[in-house]
């Protein structure tokens, strides 16, 4: 199989695929048309990609691409309706680099607290300033907010709490009960968090209904002083009204990501928060540790090695999560050439369209079941035709709940 690298990825990855025979090209940094160019020439199967954008003209480039990975958890830089229209498995490899992103969050704070990078700044110009720097608050007592409760805002909260920290959580899917089980507190919504915190951290995938979830009305949540952290997605925070926010009410921020910033390694950088004095900016190396690239890779490893084996794709993101099929069939039949092919014919002839199939051997290998989940009712007329089939043992029919099941 052969798989092409469109970013720099931990050299485990490569060699692991290698070992295991597999054709690997190497072409790191392809964007844009480079990246469509790319696909058609080398034609692989897998792509597996980092930062680098895919877009629905790359998936259209080399139709026999079947799965993307991307090298990290968030898929925001797909096309997942594309990928889905085509039939392409996009997988990602979550909660890989949640330590590493959560311990960058940590930096920033105790870094806003203490003012470590000012006080680096002000001691390389030659200066001594032990009067303006001994103002620090401390992090102990404090209560954190965290927007956003998987694994790297598990893995922020674990670490805010050896720091004696209170912390709040809020998600969407976060329940009181799930809560208390984590040892956090639980808000109902993310201004009912900002009201209560100290400090807020923004760990949430980026979506429509996430965007500028960090906005005027948070903002304004929050009590005078607060620090705002986003080592996630960019569009998570309202950069325009941050910006307000730390004049009108003494804001801190710490940020890793933020609108505009540059899509290469390096070369230059301009930001409307780059020069406050109030926000520290990292340069979008939330996940850049060795321990978390080498975890990274490992997975995508893992999850391109399953997929060369039967064909099922770990940690798929653009599946469906349960199947809209109205009605199911169990057809019991013998394990013969043409038995599956002559049920098919007969579903087709009735204009009902298959959503999931499975077909179960028994031991012996002398007759299977046929699990087929379809759009459409069964009529008794097909159901008998499928009896009258060569081949065919016994047909039962049923009604499908909202969930996928009989």
């Amino acid at each position: 199989m052969k798989i092409l690298f469109a970013d720099a990825l931990h050299s485990v990855a490569v060699d692991q695929l290698t070992a295991a025979g597999h054709d690997v090209v190497v072409l790191p940094q392809l964007k844009d048309e480079a990246l469509g160019e790319a696909l058609a020439e080398h034609r692989p199967t897998v792509l597996v990609v980092r930062s680098t954008k895919v877009t629905a003209s790359h998936l259209n480039a080399w139709s026999g691409l079947a799965l993307v990975v991307r090298a990290g958890a968030g898929v925001n830089t797909i096309d997942l309706t594309a990928a889905g229209a085509r039939g392409v498995y996009v997988a990602n490899c979550p909660g890989k680099n949640a330590v590493a992103v959560a311990e960058l969050t940590m930096g920033l704070l105790l870094a806003i607290d203490r003012k470590i990078p000012d006080n680096v700044a002000w001691s390389r110009r030659g200066e001594w300033n032990k009067k303006g720097f001994s103002k620090g608050r401390g992090l102990k007592g404090r209560t954190l907010g965290i927007l956003g409760f998987g694994a790297i805002g598990r893995s922020l909260a674990k670490r805010a709490r050896a720091f004696g920290m209170d912390v709040v959580a809020w998600s969407r899917s976060l329940t009181a009960a799930s809560a208390a089980a984590a040892d956090v507190g639980f808000a109902e919504t993310p201004i009912a968090l900002a009201s209560q915190v100290d400090v807020v951290s923004v760990h949430c995938a980026q979506t429509a209904e996430t965007r500028h979830l960090v906005g005027q009305e948070l903002l304004a949540a929050l009590p005078e002083g607060a620090i705002v952290l986003n080592t996630s997605r960019d569009g998570l925070v309202d950069e325009q009204a941050l910006l307000a926010a730390l004049d009108t009410k003494g804001l801190w921020a710490g940020l890793d990501v933020f609108d505009g910033e540059p899509a290469t390694k390096t070369g230059p950088f301009d930001s409307p928060l780059r020069s406050h004095p109030r926000v520290y900016l990292t340069h979008h190396i939330g996940a850049a540790t060795e321990q978390a690239q080498s975890s990274v890779a490992r997975e995508a490893v893992k999850v391109i090695l399953g997929f060369a084996r039967d064909g099922q794709v770990l940690n798929c993101v653009n599946l469906v999560q349960e199947s809209s099929a109205q009605h199911g069939l169990a057809i019991r039949h013998q394990d013969r050439v043409g038995a599956l092919a002559s049920i098919l014919e007969v579903l087709r002839a009735h204009h009902l369209n298959i959503q999931e199939m499975e077909n179960a051997v028994f031991t012996g290998g002398e007759a299977a079941v046929a699990r087929i989940q379809v759009h459409g009712e069964p009529n008794q007329a097909m159901i008998d035709e499928l009896h009258a089939l060569e081949h065919v043992l016994h047909v039962s029919s049923f009604a499908m709940t909202s969930g996928g099941t009989p």
